[in-house]
């Protein structure tokens, strides 16, 4: 009986130091491990990656709150803060915008029934589009044309959809509201849009780069990216060095005053000194993959409108036809 136990208990013993375990299991998990410790690492190097906010570096991941931060904050008098930001020229700068662009397709020149599709992006308030849809009624005739207004932020939109809920474009059902990212436009089918707007928001985006490529591929085969932005410095260095010392003295301080809010404004001025100059922004867009019109040579000079000494610049792309 003991030799019996003895030799049971040997097996129960031999099966524990030996536990058999086919090989592809065994490459499989060895695989999954690698795959996991990758997946950290891969991680901890986007949690790594750092940007700019202002004159701040901050990680990526957290940019886009910063800036709804500030946008939720100023929403109730964003046109007001553009009134401090460019002196009050930022009303005519929409205005030559908007006719350079000409926004609306006559009648008489439509192939089809269906208007103009516009996407303004970062147009919360409503500004441009109630610029793109009067200019497109009034001057062109075009009473089908309709314009998405996208924010990524939910203050803004709610700023817009009051300006515009009493304007016969909303009873007509030409303009609506998306909260989305510049950089993640996945409810925006390829090829859909004949204009793609920006107006005084790309400087905030965390990957312009990214942003720039969704443009591209939402936009139809000659369809049109126009991006209106401050510019960081002024041609003249005298006008120059003058501007820098309202913006970063001025501005600011009445934010304080006016809206309680020095902060946001002193983020606003930094936005502006860290975003490309007109050559480099140019560059980019061409990179993208659009056709910038007007430029000469690799420079890419003449690829933008300077306004007002270059307080602010009008940058063009046209996607091609292929």
């Amino acid at each position: 009986m003991s030799a019996h136990l003895s030799r049971a208990s040997k097996r129960v013993r031999l099966s524990h130091r030996a536990p058999w375990v086919c090989q592809n299991c065994q490459r499989s998990f060895a695989s999954s491990t690698r795959w996991q410790i990758e997946r950290t690492a891969e991680e901890k190097k986007a949690e790594e990656r750092t940007t700019h906010f202002g004159f701040d570096t901050v990680a990526e991941s957290l940019k886009a709150s910063k800036v709804a931060s500030v946008f939720s904050s100023v929403a109730s008098s964003y046109d007001t803060m553009n009134d401090l930001m460019s002196l009050g020229i930022h009303r005519l700068w929409k205005d030559h915008f908007v006719r350079g662009l000409n926004p609306g397709i006559r009648p008489s020149s439509a192939s089809s029934g269906q208007g103009q599709r516009i996407l303004d992006i970062a147009g919360g308030t409503g500004d441009i589009a109630l610029r793109m849809l009067e200019h497109a009624t009034r001057v062109n005739r075009d009473t089908t044309a309709h314009v998405t207004v996208s924010d990524i932020n939910p203050e803004m939109l709610a700023e817009g959809r009051k300006r515009l809920s009493q304007t016969p474009y909303a009873a007509a059902g030409r303009i609506d509201f998306l909260e989305a990212n510049a950089e993640d436009l996945s409810a925006i089918p390829d090829a859909s849009i004949d204009l793609y707007t920006v107006a005084f928001g790309i400087r905030n985006f965390t990957h312009k780069d990214v942003a720039l490529k969704e443009a591209y591929r939402v936009l139809k085969p000659g369809g049109v990216f126009a991006c209106l932005e401050f510019a960081p410095n002024l041609g003249n260095p005298l006008f120059n060095a003058v501007y820098k010392r309202w913006s970063f003295s001025a501005i600011p301080l009445i934010g304080q005053l006016v809206a309680s809010d020095r902060d946001s404004y002193q983020y606003l001025v930094e936005s502006i000194e860290r975003f490309p100059k007109q050559s480099d922004f140019a560059g980019m867009i061409q990179e993208a993959g659009f056709v910038v019109p007007g430029a000469r040579g690799e420079g890419l000079e003449g690829g933008w409108e300077d306004l007002s000494l270059g307080i602010a610049a009008i940058h063009k792309g046209v996607k091609p036809v292929k």
